[in-house]
Parts: C-alpha cells; structure tokens; sequence
C-alpha cells in the first residue's frame, strides 16, 4: 500500500463547528485534501446544519457544537466562529480530546491565546491557526530566499492588508469590539505574521494611529521597530480598495508579492525579487489550493503528534504584537516590548 493509499484509508475525521461564511471556502477544501475527510457539520440549528450538509454532501449533521464534540468518529474540529468564542470552543474540543483548527485571529489577545495554546498542548491535541498562505510553496520559497541571505541584509519590510465597505455593517463582527472586530485583527494580523514569520524577531517597540467606529479600528497606520535598524510599516483597513501585497527590502535585493494573502491568479502564484538597477526575476510557485495545504499541514502535525510546534508560538507572538499595536493607537504613545 503507498503513502498516499494509506492516508486515503484513515483519514483525519473533520466536524465544522459553525456554519459561517469561510466554512463554505474550507468544506469542499477539506473533502479535496489528501488525508482528510469532512465527515459531520454541527450548527446552533439542525435546520442550518442540515442545509449546509446538504449542499456540501456532510454525512453527519448535529444539531449543537458539543454534540460534534461527543461524536467519538470525529478526530478534529473546524473552528469558523467568531474570536470571542475561540477560546472557549478550542478548551472543550481538547476536553473532548479533538485536533482543533481555529480561524484566525486565534483569540481576541495573548492571554486568550495563551490559554489556547497551552491547554491544547497539556491535553495532547494539536492546534493551528488558520492562516492559510504559510503552508503554501510560495510562502517556503519566499522564506528561503530571506533566510539565505538573497536580498542581503533586511533594512525594511511594509506589509499592506485592506478593502472597502461602501457603508459600515454594523451587523458584522468586525464591528464589534467584544467579539474580536477590528480592522487589526480581521487584517492587520496577516502583515504582523508576515513579518514575523520571514524576519524571524519579535519587535522593540511599536507605534500605531487608528481612525475608529463603535471602539473598534476601521484604519490603522504603524510602524515597528526591530534590532538591527530594521523596521516594519503596516496599513490595514476597512475603507480601501482592496490590497494585499507586502515588500521586503534588503541592502542588495527587494522582493515583492502583491497578493500574498490570497493569489490574485490561483494558477499563477508569484512573487518578484529586484536588484539595484531594478531588473526583476519572477518566482512562480505553483501548488495546491492555499485551502489544502493548510488542512494538510494540519494533518501532518496530527499523524506526527507534533503539539508543541512553531505555528503555535507564531500565533501567541503575532497575538501579543497587536495587543501592543491596539495599546499604542488607544494611548496615541509608542510602546515598548521587553
């Protein structure tokens, strides 16, 4: 029997718990991925869940999200709920005993992630984040060519997250201060990560400014210090076109992918590197849907028992930054970070 066979025959068991908007983007995700099977849907309504296993072809439909999480069948849950409930769906799947992957950002702050993480990791279960770019072969390429030194030394970074909504909805989350809105955490999280991710540091210190409405940020504009007189621009907001590009410039080499959240072209995912006098080389790195790549990921550190892995510190950390982020556009202060 191959590797591939034998993934096919035991299979990672998926409920999603919730039936919002990106669930409908990872469902046939999940059934497409190689080791995984989408095997139960659980919502607030047997109505709701039924119409979403319905139309995704879900075998197990439950009525509550601890009746997924009494289903001794499932293996791992699907969190697509809001970051208010992160926290307190991720400590019952691991109760439950089930791989738990959560839609970012992974908690509403780094106490809340914290917790997450830490149970996660003392019940034996595996947590990750949702952010799907990071398991791309794009995303390894980029990090490789960093990593190598190729741009020379990292002089700066500025990452850019936004799009426009013609008129606020307050009916949103992303509104809603208490339920983890903000144009910070819907956004902004995916520059921070970036750069964590491919700087490989933590911050000295930050400073940020925000437009807000109903105490939440709809803009935010910021900068970020690093060791080695490297720095970090961030913009992130609710009321621009929609960008989602970031640029990494070196001492020898700049690098640029405008679309690293999500490939503008799916079948052509790109990214450009310049020298001095600008003559360019494009990189394309094709792959499975970011979708699949992430589910499996998440699959690997599943079968290989990997709890304690780096994807986990990168959420705290990323957490953390933009509790700092948050601190410094509200005191309209720099803030310091030991």
């Amino acid at each position: 029997m191959s590797y591939e066979q034998s993934l096919e025959s035991s299979p990672v068991r998926f409920a999603i718990i919730g039936t919002a908007k990106i669930a409908r983007t990872l469902a046939p995700r999940i059934h497409a991925a190689t080791g995984a099977q989408l095997l139960g849907v659980a919502s607030r309504s047997m109505a709701s869940a039924e119409a979403f296993a319905d139309e995704f072809e879900i075998p197990r439909r439950y009525d509550s999200y601890q009746a997924a999480l009494d289903d001794p069948e499932i293996d791992a849950v699907y969190l697509p709920l809001p970051p208010s409930l992160h926290l307190e769906w991720t400590q019952k799947a691991a109760a439950a005993g089930k791989h738990v992957l959560c839609e970012k950002p992974l908690a509403r702050n780094e106490d809340e992630a914290r917790q997450m993480v830490d149970t996660c990791r003392a019940a034996g279960v595996v947590l990750l984040d949702g952010v799907m770019w990071y398991h791309t072969p794009r995303a390894d390429r980029i990090r490789e060519l960093v990593c190598d030194g190729e741009l020379g030394d990292i002089r700066q970074m500025t990452a850019v997250f936004t799009f426009r909504w013609d008129e606020m909805p307050m009916e949103n989350l992303r509104l809603h201060r208490e339920m983890g809105g903000g144009s910070l955490l819907d956004l902004g999280w995916y520059c921070v990560g970036a750069a964590l991710l491919l700087l490989d540091e933590q911050p000295t210190k930050v400073q940020a400014v925000a437009q807000w409405h109903n105490d939440v940020d709809t803009r935010m504009n910021a900068f970020l210090w690093f060791a080695d007189s490297c720095m970090l621009t961030i913009e992130c907001g609710f009321d621009t076109v929609r960008r989602r590009w970031f640029e990494i410039a070196g001492s020898t080499h700049n690098l640029v992918c405008d679309d690293f959240t999500r490939p503008w072209k799916p079948e052509k995912p790109r990214f450009r590197v310049h020298d001095n006098d600008g003559e360019a080389r494009e990189f394309v790195v094709p792959g499975k849907p970011q979708e699949e790549c992430m589910v499996e990921a998440f699959c690997r550190m599943i079968r290989e028992g990997r709890t304690n892995h780096a994807w986990g510190d990168l959420s705290v950390q990323t957490q953390r930054v933009c509790d700092a982020l948050d601190l410094s556009a509200r005191s309209q202060q720099a803030v310091e970070l030991s």
